[in-house]
């Protein structure tokens, strides 16, 4: 007889850990950035810590819920869970509550749950049916417009709702399609070029922008003079760079809320504005700065426990851990998401299916956007677009959402010898 398949042996215990040890100490974190003596408990369910253990045993058991399903229910409800994630990103335009600015939410009771952490789940799903049915070395431009479309829907509909950060964070989506073939490193070099030329806009006179784009491109063409096809392709990209550097003052002025505009202002002029948009991450980086290699002690962070720093258990967590842990503390918490996503790349790269290893590539890809731009945007390399760190960050809707990237996907490693 063929023994009975067990998922809970079959998993990889080393995602699983890292998974318990991160969502663990961000419940300890979130626990210390809302500490008081009024509410010392840390079962207090009025508190944003007591929330968030709801939120952590509904994930337990989501993850418990994802690892019984049939691996088949992905694949074949891909696109159904796709288009019924659409449709509540609109019904939240209608019926959803704002909060910061932003109507992207759902308010039940004293909880609200944000349907767009979940929205890129079945983007995630969508790709991966889409990828693994289309089955060419060499994608043509209508595979890659379905894939572009896929990305780009769920993105305009959250963009919709005035959430700039999470809109960004599906173009990560752009590194599953470098793998994939769908995109080559020409639409990254442009990408790094197109953020670039905004940024160096806002600091330099348009004038002088133009004027060494052009010199660039003589140089160019003066070298490549004898290609005389190059010439008109050189030509051709010159005006299109300059018709984007002409456009980008319109879009700061007239296309950007007004808190984006400021928080741009402080990343690229530095100190601005300390009382007003640039006072979270002024206070930032005191808290960061003031945990020294050891840190303060848990509990006894004076910037954390005086609330000096808004948004503290959610986009700026991990202010919290630089102050209270130090250096180490904040060595540990990156050496922990590497090491996450080190390894879903290295299962990510062993799936025989097509379907599963664009699956954990995407995963990996959000994490790493989320990681890269919320501990960016609390030192100061980034501006602060609220991002916040996953499985640390104070959310139900983040923490679910990435519970059922992970777990998907561990579902589908186990089952890794299968095509499915």
């Amino acid at each position: 007889m063929t023994p009975q398949f067990n998922i809970f042996k079959s998993i990889d215990k080393t995602v699983l850990l890292l998974f318990l040890a991160m969502v663990t100490i961000g419940w300890f974190n979130i626990f210390a950035s809302e500490y008081t003596e009024a509410h010392r408990h840390i079962f207090d369910l009025g508190t944003s810590y007591g929330k968030q253990l709801v939120w952590i045993l509904g994930a337990f058991v989501l993850a418990a819920a994802v690892l019984t399903i049939d691996i088949r229910f992905f694949t074949s409800f891909a696109w159904v869970i796709y288009v019924s994630l659409l449709v509540v990103l609109i019904g939240v335009l209608f019926f959803g509550v704002e909060i910061n600015a932003t109507r992207a939410w759902f308010r039940v009771g004293g909880f609200a749950f944000q349907p767009s952490e979940i929205a890129k789940y079945g983007t995630i799903l969508a790709l991966a049916s889409m990828i693994s049915r289309t089955r060419v070395k060499k994608p043509d431009i209508s595979a890659r417009m379905k894939a572009f479309g896929i990305i780009l829907l769920p993105a305009m509909l959250v963009l919709l709702q005035k959430d700039v950060g999470t809109t960004l964070v599906f173009s990560s989506f752009i590194l599953v399609l470098f793998r994939e073939g769908y995109t080559g490193g020409l639409v990254l070099f442009f990408g790094v070029v197109a953020v670039s030329l905004f940024v160096l806009t806002l600091i330099f006179n348009e004038f002088i922008i133009i004027g060494a784009l052009a010199a660039i491109t003589l140089i160019i063409g003066f070298l490549m003079r004898k290609k005389s096809r190059v010439i008109p392709q050189l030509i051709g990209l010159f005006m299109l760079l300059a018709v984007f550097v002409y456009s980008v003052d319109y879009t700061f002025d007239n296309i950007l809320q007004p808190h984006h505009k400021a928080r741009i202002e402080v990343l690229v002029y530095g100190g601005a504005d300390l009382q007003g948009a640039g006072y979270n991450l002024h206070q930032s980086k005191i808290a960061i700065g003031s945990g020294g290699f050891a840190g303060k002690g848990f509990l006894q962070g004076t910037q954390t426990q005086f609330n000096f720093i808004p948004e503290q258990s959610t986009d700026f967590i991990f202010c919290t851990v630089g102050e209270e842990w130090g250096f180490i503390g904040s060595l540990v918490i990156i050496g922990l998401y590497t090491s996450l996503m080190i390894r879903l790349l290295y299962l990510a790269e062993k799936q025989r299916s097509v379907f599963s290893r664009v699956f954990g590539y995407a995963t990996t890809s959000i994490l790493f956007f989320h990681f890269a731009i919320n501990i960016g945007m609390t030192i100061g390399l980034v501006p602060v677009i609220g991002i916040p760190l996953p499985l640390i960050s104070y959310g139900g809707s983040s923490l679910w959402g990435v519970t059922l990237m992970l777990f998907t996907f561990l579902k589908l490693d186990a089952h890794r010898f299968e095509m499915i």
